[in-house]
């Protein structure tokens, strides 16, 4: 993450007013529905604009609007769009039986976890037909410590000689996630083994 690039983006929007406010929360908005950057670059910018805790508030809350709002046009609008989307994905059908089975908790623990990108989830719950009261109360529970944890680092990034050592904890806590959702998903990709009856075992 530049910090000038964040400090600039920043300031911008500072510049402006209100406006420029709207705008750092409709950038989270925007990132969340096509993540044309990373979340933590934006998480950077409005903990800049609002300060930490605001500025994680921001970043929490419109995170998870962008998510319901993604939620609810593949569900409702493009779903054979979305189906063509995911089809790359090929340890989806493994996710898709999981999200059969445990529903709100399975999103809740994929968005802490990063098995599958934050947009995939938000769609695959909806070719899944998952409810949108178990998709809303998934996606709150497991976007908090998440958002919180990037807002965090952005934060600690552009203030990296106060915060050193929490920066290279959170940094090794974001690793350790990361490569337990790579480990789920190579798991996954897997072929499962087939038994003499020619039935997965």
């Amino acid at each position: 993450m530049g910090h000038w690039n964040v400090q600039h983006i920043s300031d911008a929007l500072d510049s402006l007013g209100w406006i420029g406010h709207i705008g750092g929360a409709l950038l989270v908005l925007v990132q969340t529905l096509v993540p044309f950057i990373p979340f933590i670059v934006v998480a950077g910018v409005n903990v800049l604009l609002f300060g930490f805790w605001t500025g994680f508030i921001v970043n929490y809350v419109f995170a998870c609007l962008g998510a319901v709002i993604a939620y609810w046009v593949a569900k409702n609008l493009g779903r054979t769009w979305v189906q063509r989307k995911l089809a790359k994905y090929s340890y989806l059908d493994k996710f898709n039986e999981k999200l059969k089975r445990y529903g709100l908790w399975f999103i809740a623990g994929s968005r802490i976890i990063p098995v599958l990108p934050s947009f995939a989830i938000n769609l695959g719950a909806a070719v899944m037909k998952v409810r949108t009261r178990h998709f809303i109360i998934g996606t709150l529970i497991g976007k908090a410590p998440m958002v919180f944890m990037e807002s965090l680092i952005g934060h600690d990034l552009l203030h990296f000689g106060q915060h050193k050592g929490r920066l290279l904890v959170l940094l090794i806590l974001l690793a350790v996630m990361l490569a337990v959702g790579s480990y789920y998903k190579k798991k996954w990709t897997r072929a499962e083994p087939v038994g003499k009856s020619g039935k997965k075992v």
